[in-house]
Parts: C-alpha cells; sequence; structure tokens
C-alpha cells in the first residue's frame, strides 16, 4: 500500500500510526505545528467515524478493500462481537504477529520480512502477510536469515522485550508461539474499532 507524506498523515489523523512519527523529533514537530496552526473544527459521526477507519488502514497497511473485507467478515459471524472479531482478525495477520513478537520494529518492516522469505510458519516458508496465523503456529526467522544484516541486533532487542500475554518468545530459536487468540484486552494505541464498525454500517 502506497502512502503520502508520513509526517503530514499523522498530523492529520492525531495518532502516530507509522514508526517514523513514533519518535520525540515528530512529537517536537507536532507539538509546533498545534501551537503556531489553527484550531480544529468539531467534527462530524461521519468524520470521526472515516478519521479512525484510516487510523487502523495505515496502522495495519491494509488497503481499502481488505479492511473492508475484513469488517464483513467480523459483522457475519455469530456467537462474537463484530469488534472482537475485527480485531482477532488485524492482530493474527502474519506481518502483525512477526512485529508483536519483536522481529521487527515496525508492521511495514515486519511486512518485508514475510514477502522476502525470512519467516516460516510451523517450519514452512509463508511469503503472504495476510496470512491468518492460529492458536499453536509457530512462527520463527529462517535460520539462514539470521545472519543477515537487517537481524544483526534483533538477539539483543529481544532480550528486553516482552510480547503480548498470547505469544510465547523463545529467544534461543528465535521463534515464537501463539498461545491464545488476542483478545480487545490487550489493545493498544487510540484506534475506536467500534466507531470503524459504525462507518462500514452506513455506507
Amino acid at each position: 500500500m502506497r502512502v503520502g507524506p508520513k509526517y503530514k498523515i499523522c498530523r492529520r489523523l492525531g495518532d502516530p500510526v507509522f514508526g517514523k512519527c513514533q519518535t520525540g523529533k515528530f512529537a517536537i514537530s507536532d507539538q509546533k505545528k498545534k501551537m503556531t496552526g489553527r484550531r480544529p473544527r468539531p467534527r462530524s459521526e461521519y468524520g470521526t467515524q472515516l478519521l479512525e477507519k484510516q487510523k487502523v488502514r495505515y496502522t495495519y497497511g491494509l488497503t481499502e478493500r481488505a479492511l473492508s473485507n475484513y469488517v464483513s467478515k467480523a459483522q457475519g459471524r455469530t456467537g462474537v462481537s463484530p469488534v472482537a472479531s475485527l480485531f482477532t482478525t488485524l492482530e493474527s495477520r502474519l506481518d502483525n504477529v512477526v512485529f508483536r513478537l519483536g522481529f521487527a520494529n515496525t508492521r511495514a518492516f515486519a511486512r518485508q520480512l514475510v514477502s522476502h522469505g525470512h519467516i516460516l510458519v510451523n517450519g514452512t516458508h509463508l511469503t503472504i502477510p495476510s496470512h491468518q496465523i492460529r492458536k499453536g503456529d509457530v512462527i520463527s526467522i529462517r535460520t539462514q536469515s539470521r545472519v543477515k544484516p537487517v537481524f544483526a541486533t534483533v538477539g539483543e532487542k529481544l532480550k528486553e522485550y516482552n510480547p503480548p500475554k498470547w505469544l510465547a518468545l523463545d529467544l534461543t530459536q528465535y521463534q515464537g508461539t501463539v498461545l491464545d487468540t488476542p483478545g480487545t484486552d490487550e489493545q493498544t494505541g487510540t484506534v475506536n474499532l467500534n466507531e470503524i464498525i459504525g462507518f462500514y454500517s452506513r455506507v
């Protein structure tokens, strides 16, 4: 998914949806913009829902079509709320799991690692970032890839990293195991999935 100027998008959304925006440099720049800029106008309900939709698209690196399909499937499932279903689907993407395990600093980088064949799922190459990971799956960095420069500092970083409780990390094997289904109680960030469900319910 191609995006425009990342600083500009983060300011418009009011959320650091890109790794580039999660820095002190951006925080200082954003604060200066707020001090010199105009006071934002109150948003309509539709405007708020549209904003939340864009946040989740950029956060997970989704196309409009992909997000629409995820929401449609979430609304069609029985026995679970659409919000919980949507969150599980988003968090269970292979690129997101690679990111959550600490193998990549951003989801965009995690997507590249998957696409370039550096990641194994249950010992098998998978190059589809959107692949849905299930409970019991084992995600690992390919042995031949561990010596590459992109993974040079991963080992040290992982020593101080704690993944979400639905994932177990094995530092010695550069692999992680999915222990459970990701639940909304572990949702981080400022994305409001209720607003996203509302947006697609009205279009």
